[in-house]
């Protein structure tokens, strides 16, 4: 095996490897390096997102759905199935053979594009010098670049201490061998009430606890004031602008000790406590502060618009550095980062990235808010269509929800938009590739769309934002 690369990647998730295939498509020699589940043999690759994050949690999202439509709706639809059974260890099979299957693949898109795969523990020693600890050896590497894409963690709190039995983290809750009676999610954010939901829509007892005085604060207020009452009506149960002070954990549930908004004292009871806080780079274990990599005060690794670190010849993309730690933003991160590499000319605009709160109804935003703007000072024309005057989502019993449009007053230009609703995720990407453009409200209303469709309440919107609306 050759020692010396191109490029050296730590860390195995969507940034690294999606930055490796890139790199190796433009001829650079690439190794990448990844630590998970390398004591037992070849590394699993993908990361949090893969492993232990987006697509296990989606796959129990998908799975509780249609749990939860069974039981509660399939009636209306005239089909009678009598009371369903769920039988957890199967939908956990499930989801494992879902990770399974795309760990896998990654491996041979390895493979495929000639990039060296090495396990264990990556430590940068220097400029252009990589060291792989591994459970009995060590071993170092040589590289013209190094890439660091280590991810993140999940936040622990002092006052919860996390054991992975009765107080845990998102790792913990995607594989649950039963369905708890009681769970107290502390923190109302995606993660949080992603695994909320799947929980409550499978039998659990479910109450969220937020210290902030509402859910998920990077959206607009009424955006926000509508998920939260949709989940409501699902089960959930809201405690906003409350501080967990402390944990009594018993043989069989755990007591949480709380201060709500009018100082008083509530206490919580569970079978589970999820802490679902935010999550932390991973910057331990790498040499950075060795190798005088320079951190910012909120513990991410500094870089330039190129990704560069403070070390030369050291770069750093994904939930390492700043902006929403999403693995779409460190893919499109680590795409741009090879070209640069290659000698291209690449930028990627930040204010376009998704961010998509997986709920049913789901949450898609993209671009600036409306309070946002009106901050900013900005004179905004703002266009909503609700889901329930949309023919398609009238027929599938999908009417909860609508589309926003921000778009400036005077140039017509869209400056944002948020979409709460069936499939919102998938909806919003024709107003980011709108957008990628510069494009204006009046270039969507202008898109034939097919009928019947959800994407029909994009168009409407938009159109809405011109003060000619059609079908409301």
């Amino acid at each position: 095996m050759a020692d010396a690369f191109d490029l050296i990647i730590i860390g195995a998730g969507p940034g690294g490897y999606v930055c490796a295939i890139r790199a190796a498509q433009l001829g650079m020699s690439v190794a990448i390096i990844e630590k998970r589940g390398a004591e037992g043999g070849a590394p699993d690759l993908g990361g949090t997102c893969l492993n232990v994050g987006c697509i296990p949690s989606k796959a129990l999202l998908d799975s509780s759905e249609r749990f939860a439509m069974t039981r509660d709706h399939l009636a209306e639809h005239g089909i009678k199935v009598g009371t369903p059974k769920l039988d957890v260890s199967t939908m956990m099979q499930r989801k494992d053979g879902v990770v399974k299957t795309l760990v896998g693949g990654i491996s041979g898109l390895m493979k495929k594009n000639n990039i060296t795969v090495l396990g264990g523990r990556g430590e940068v020693l220097g400029s252009g010098r990589v060291r792989v600890i591994g459970k009995t050896s060590s071993q170092e590497y040589q590289a013209k670049h190094i890439v660091l894409a280590m991810g993140s963690v999940p936040i622990e709190i002092p006052q919860l201490p996390v054991d992975g039995e009765r107080i845990v983290t998102s790792d913990h809750a995607i594989a649950f061998a039963a369905v708890p009676k009681k769970m107290v999610v502390v923190g109302g954010g995606v993660i949080g009430l992603e695994l909320g939901s799947v929980w409550a829509r499978l039998g659990s007892q479910v109450q969220v606890v937020e210290f902030l005085p509402q859910i998920c604060p990077f959206l607009d207020a009424d955006i926000a004031k509508a998920l939260q009452r949709s989940l409501s009506k699902q089960g959930l149960e809201f405690h906003c602008s409350t501080k967990v002070e402390s944990a009594e954990i018993g043989k069989k549930s755990v007591t949480l000790s709380a201060t709500n908004a009018k100082g008083e004292t509530v206490s919580f009871e569970a079978d589970k406590v999820l802490v679902c806080v935010g999550r932390k780079p991973v910057t331990v274990g790498a040499g950075l502060a060795e190798a005088g990599i320079a951190l910012s005060d909120r513990g991410r690794v500094q870089v330039d618009n190129n990704f560069r670190t403070s070390l030369s010849g050291v770069y750093a993309i994904g939930d390492l550095i700043d902006g929403p730690m999403l693995a779409h933003k460190a893919e499109e991160e680590g795409v741009v980062l090879a070209e640069i590499l290659a000698g291209q000319a690449n930028t990627l605009d930040h204010h376009l990235i998704p961010n998509v709160v997986y709920t049913e109804p789901e949450v898609a935003t993209v671009g600036i808010t409306e309070a946002a703007a009106k901050e900013q000072g900005r004179k905004v024309r703002v266009g909503k269509f609700n889901y329930a005057a949309n023919g398609r989502a009238r027929a599938a019993d999908a009417t909860e929800g609508y589309v926003k449009i921000i778009a400036d007053d005077k140039s017509d230009r869209i400056l944002g938009a948020a979409i709460i609703g069936h499939r919102s995720s998938d909806l919003l990407a024709e107003i980011v590739a709108v957008m990628a453009f510069g494009g204006s409200a009046e270039d969507i209303a202008r898109i034939c769309h097919s009928h019947p469709t959800f994407s029909e309440s994009v168009k409407e919107a938009a159109l809405d934002c011109l003060g000619r609306v059609l079908h409301s």
